[in-house]
């Protein structure tokens, strides 16, 4: 049995939160995930996360990216994993240069 993942895409409106948001989905489309997607632009909203640096992706209230954009592979192991703050933390493309969030 899957469950549906929720994805949130944490960002005021700003170019880089678009593309993260068309990105993620391309990916849940292109891989047939069942996913809801969610796109929070409220900053009363985005600051509950702790989130100070936008897009952020957020996938089963589990912040998974801060501050830049994945690309596809990355995002689709993410939602395919049973841990994402696990792989998170072994990534190279750590948005603090290793010494994730």
């Amino acid at each position: 049995m899957t469950m549906t993942k929720r994805i949130k895409i944490l960002g005021t409106g700003c170019q880089k939160c678009k593309v993260l948001k068309q990105v993620v989905e391309d990916v849940v489309n292109e891989n047939h995930i069942d996913a809801s997607i969610e796109k929070v632009e409220d900053l009363e909203d985005i600051m509950i996360y702790n989130v100070m640096i936008t897009p952020a992706l957020v996938i089963d209230d589990v912040i998974v990216i801060k501050g830049r954009i994945p690309d596809k592979k990355e995002i689709l192991d993410l939602l395919k994993s049973k841990n994402p703050t696990e792989d998170m933390n072994t990534t190279k493309k750590c948005c603090s240069g290793g010494n994730c969030c």
